[in-house]
């Protein structure tokens, strides 16, 4: 039986359209604030966010998700796979599946079992951080490394900075044009060298999305494709047609970030699939599978703001983003990783509760200066835009030291 919506998230919203009815869910540690994935190239400020639903027993549907793949029958599923790749598989062993990624562990499992478990021939493509670790630089090599052929498109810098200054001015969102290009690039290269499958590893509903939006193996192509009225389109919370006659930049700039056209996509025949939908996925387990067969390395210390080594650690603007989401919905990067953690059965919540109080929110001192200087934002700038956006609801101010007003227990 289909759990009902819990009432709690029609009650009155605050600031992005959160519900200002605090709830923890009663399974994992997540919160109610939690957005769900949305369309990138349509956020501007003032955007009201959908967010995670909780049934009338409390439990998010990102559980029930989790709940509901103990029941699914993986090798029926793997023989789907297995019929569709027959159709798409190329006699001649030229490219016939376009898998992106930049050496994280889920497109390094992804591209590793396509090739090699299951004989397709893969061309990765690569949308780079905006400022490569170390150690993200050193498993995107040892990924290619393994034997795949690489594109990395690399926007021009001067834009890309450009537009990340303004979503972090604007949206208090510095990571969205790696977001815009990590979705948008991968149908534009199928579409470029007449590839029509394209393979991500994860859903978005292992998060949290609608459940909904895992019954199927293909993603909605309204997060990457649009027509390209340039009035219709934002980046970074501006239109592209004023990013043109306002701040210099020409329709080549901003090519990178726009859509992919979804009249040649339909040419094409471009499907962009999730390999998770064929393949029991969660984060440990590939990272697990990446370390063992691609030498991909985690950091050497736990990440700031979380006590995982391995998740997100390839982009040096990756910590801005955490924290920005903290600051914005209350959720920060050790409840991020506790809570998916929590639902894959590896720690128990009361677990995932003391890690959350030691580490979440902590502030991202590690690249700050660098993270500044790249968007060109001073240290006061900085935390004049992080305060405006705390919500009141989520938000008080006592001695000068900002508290959230609700914790998870």
């Amino acid at each position: 039986m289909t759990k009902k919506r819990s009432e709690s998230n029609h009650n009155q919203t605050g600031m992005y359209g959160l519900p200002v009815d605090v709830k923890f869910c009663k399974r994992c540690v997540i919160s109610n604030q939690r957005p769900s994935s949305s369309i990138e190239f349509k956020n501007i400020k003032g955007s009201s966010k959908r967010t995670i639903f909780f049934d009338e027993d409390g439990v998010c549907e990102a559980c029930r998700f989790a709940e509901k793949k103990k029941t699914i029958d993986w090798k029926q599923r793997e023989e789907e796979l297995k019929e569709m790749l027959s159709h798409y598989r190329s006699k001649d062993g030229s490219y016939d599946v376009v898998v992106p990624g930049s050496g994280g562990k889920d497109s390094v499992q992804a591209a590793y079992l396509l090739k090699y478990k299951y004989g397709m021939h893969p061309l990765l493509v690569t949308w780079p951080p905006h400022i490569y670790t170390d150690m993200g630089r050193r498993n995107f090599q040892a990924w290619v490394n393994t034997g795949f052929d690489n594109v990395t498109h690399m926007p021009n810098q001067k834009a890309h900075r450009l537009l990340t200054k303004l979503a972090f001015e604007n949206l208090v969102h510095p990571f969205q044009p790696f977001i815009l290009g990590q979705k948008n690039l991968a149908p534009k290269i199928s579409i470029t060298y007449n590839i029509p499958l394209v393979f991500y590893g994860e859903n978005e509903a292992e998060y949290g999305n609608p459940i909904q939006d895992n019954t199927k193996a293909i993603r909605d192509n309204s997060y990457y494709a649009a027509d390209r009225r340039l009035e219709e389109i934002f980046l970074g919370g501006v239109s592209a047609k004023q990013l043109m006659t306002d701040y210099g930049l020409t329709r080549s700039d901003l090519e990178p970030y726009l859509p992919a056209n979804p009249h040649l996509l339909e040419q094409t025949k471009t499907r962009v699939h999730y390999l998770g939908y064929y393949v029991k996925w969660d984060p440990q387990s590939a990272y697990y599978f990446s370390v063992e067969n691609t030498d991909f390395y985690p950091n050497v210390e736990r990440t700031e703001g979380s006590y995982s080594k391995y998740n997100s650690i390839d982009d040096k603007i990756d910590w801005f983003h955490y924290y920005t989401y903290y600051i914005k919905f209350g959720i920060g990067r050790a409840t991020n990783d506790a809570a998916q953690e929590v639902r894959n059965e590896h720690l128990r919540r009361e677990e995932a509760v003391l890690l959350i109080r030691r580490f979440d929110g902590e502030f991202p001192q590690i690249y700050f200066k660098e993270n500044l200087e790249y968007m060109g934002i001073t240290e006061q700038r900085f935390y004049e835009l992080i305060d405006k956006a705390r919500p009141p609801h989520l938000w008080e101010q006592k001695q000068g030291q900002w508290n959230l007003k609700h914790q998870v227990s």
